[in-house]
């Protein structure tokens, strides 16, 4: 019954009939319900071996031994905003220009969740969205914006750990408990009761780091905080201690990423591990979130009519190559898990296919049996997920064998693309020229230590031409250079003779107020050397850089 419920579907994503007509409403009404649950900064590779051997994940091992997982799922740009407008939007973040983590989707966007209310599905959404434009602080936007200015700023508060030492204490992201705590109630008290099926969304702030309130009143994240509950899943022998370039050696943006993340300085193995302990034991409290989800869906009798997935907008460095938080390319930053169970789709299963955030956009659309628009940039998952044989029309439509990454705001001095394809990762930057590239063979150098860029030019060029044919790069750093100078200039005009103290009191400040007219004037020469930047077109098209 399952196989052909899901035949049926797979079916109709490719031969449907107009959206809206009745065939099609009957259609979406035999459905199953969908579940989504997407975390920030969740380490992918902690979702299968041997990164799952560091602390006990049992509702994400549930889900891989009930569903499947994918082993190469990366997020198409590594910060919150521009990760989740490629997840809710389903398309890369240059063509929807979701530059950094002011910059998303507009309000108004129709989503995937839009797309499937409209042809019946209840909807519901809790917790953390964070995918559209106007969002997180002033220090933040300003320092997406100035990255090409000739400055080192440290802008983070260096990373900290800190326990609650109770063994007893569960809850310790209220905010998300409360969240979760109102998912499973809707469950209890509405979706029981649906007729229709239903499509939730919940989006959770772990595993990211919190807050440190000595920073000020911008404060940067930079604290691993968790209880001794938690602390007591990970397993503090198994983990490893990244090994780090010497500073002198390390490539140009990482070693500016570094500074600015506060991470240059010296730091014991012991507070290394506890970093890379705690973070572990947030990861743990999120997978108990994900699991009340799971129970209450049993308890009920939904599970076995309802496909769940999980996800998270992006990684975690968790101190590798001497960095923490994301806004990188190496592996713990862009990796991201993802699994799948429910009706129709193969049990215990690892697919090896290189997938992204854009595809759940169409994978949403194939569950419901919605036909899919042209225009996407990533394909359904149930083409890799799904129990039924895939007909000829669905084999004639082949993914592409590999991922594109690109990231463009804050903690990095250069817009940065990453290629992923078979054994390699190839990381471009800016215009391609003034920076070098870096190219990795994850197949011998699972912790991408050793730059071959140089090594092997026929495979750089290569690659780097194989980019190109995807994304303009040159043309989008151009662009978001654009942007960043346009936006800066509006918000020092909207502040006025305020300027001066507000720039200085910014999440930079210690670094600034020692010396602020050297660094008020590097950012007028970082204006001067170039013409004011002309309004941007807004009836621009999707195919600018492609």
């Amino acid at each position: 019954m399952l196989l052909l419920w899901v035949s049926t579907v797979a079916a109709s994503a490719i031969a449907a009939p107009t959206p809206g007509t009745q065939e099609q409403k009957l259609q979406v009404a035999q459905a199953p319900n969908v579940v989504l649950v997407a975390s920030d900064s969740f380490d992918g590779r902690l979702t299968f071996q041997p990164g799952s051997g560091v602390v006990k994940l049992p509702f994400i091992n549930f889900m891989r031994a009930h569903g499947t997982t994918f082993l190469n799922a990366y997020t198409n740009s590594p910060i919150c905003c521009p990760s989740r407008a490629a997840m809710w939007s389903g398309l890369f973040t240059h063509l929807t220009e979701s530059w950094n983590n002011f910059k998303g989707l507009d309000p108004n966007y129709t989503t995937w969740m839009d797309v499937m209310e409209k042809h019946g599905y209840q909807t519901q959404k809790f917790g953390k969205l964070d995918y559209t434009s106007g969002h997180h602080s002033i220090s933040n936007r300003v320092e997406a914006w100035t990255r090409d200015v000739a400055f080192l700023l440290r802008q983070e508060g260096r990373p900290v750990v800190n326990l609650i030492p109770d063994k007893n204490r569960r809850r310790v992201m209220e905010k998300d408990w409360q969240s979760t705590d109102k998912v499973t109630d809707w469950l209890r008290q509405e979706a029981i009761n649906y007729t229709k099926p239903f499509v939730l969304y919940l989006g959770l702030n772990l595993p990211h780091p919190y807050p440190s309130p000595s920073s000020g009143e911008n404060f940067g994240a930079s604290t691993f905080h968790t209880s001794l509950y938690w602390l007591d899943k990970v397993a503090y022998d198994a983990i490893k201690i990244p090994k780090w370039l010497a500073l002198s050696e390390m490539h140009p943006v990482d070693y500016y990423s570094s500074y600015t993340k506060n991470c240059t300085g010296k730091f014991t193995e012991e507070e290394i591990k506890n970093i890379r302990a705690y973070y572990y034991a947030m990861c743990a409290e999120t997978d108990a979130m994900l699991g009340e989800i799971i129970l209450t869906l049993r308890k009920l009798d939904l599970l076995q009519k309802t496909i769940v997935i999980y996800t998270s907008d992006h990684g975690e460095m968790a101190m590798e190559h001497r960095q923490f938080y994301k806004m990188s390319m190496y592996e713990a930053s862009a990796h991201v898990p993802l699994l799948m169970m429910g009706p129709g789709i193969k049990v215990n299963v690892q697919v090896p296919n290189f997938v992204s955030l854009v595809d759940i956009y169409p994978t949403m659309l194939d569950i419901a049996g919605i036909a899919l628009p042209q225009t996407l940039s990533g394909y359904s998952l149930l083409m890799l997920s799904s129990e039924a044989p895939a007909d000829e029309q669905m084999r004639k439509t082949q993914r592409q064998p590999w991922v594109l990454s690109e990231f463009h705001g804050c903690n990095a001095n250069a817009s940065t693309y990453m290629l992923r394809t078979g054994q390699w990762k190839y990381i471009a930057y800016s215009d391609g020229a003034s920076v070098h590239p870096q190219l990795f063979d994850l197949s011998s150098d699972p912790d991408e230590l050793t730059n071959i860029a140089i090594k092997f030019p026929e495979i750089t060029y290569s690659l780097d031409q194989k980019l190109r044919s995807i994304i303009n790069y040159p043309k989008v750093s151009a662009s978001v250079h654009q942007y960043n100078r346009k936006q800066f200039i509006m918000w020092k005009q909207s502040i006025g003779q305020n300027y001066s103290t507000v720039i200085a009191h910014l999440r930079w400040h210690q670094d600034w107020q020692k010396e602020p007219w050297k660094y008020e004037n590097a950012i007028h020469q970082w204006l001067k050397a170039h013409p004011s930047p002309v309004a941007v077109d807004n009836n621009r098209t999707f195919s600018r850089y492609v």
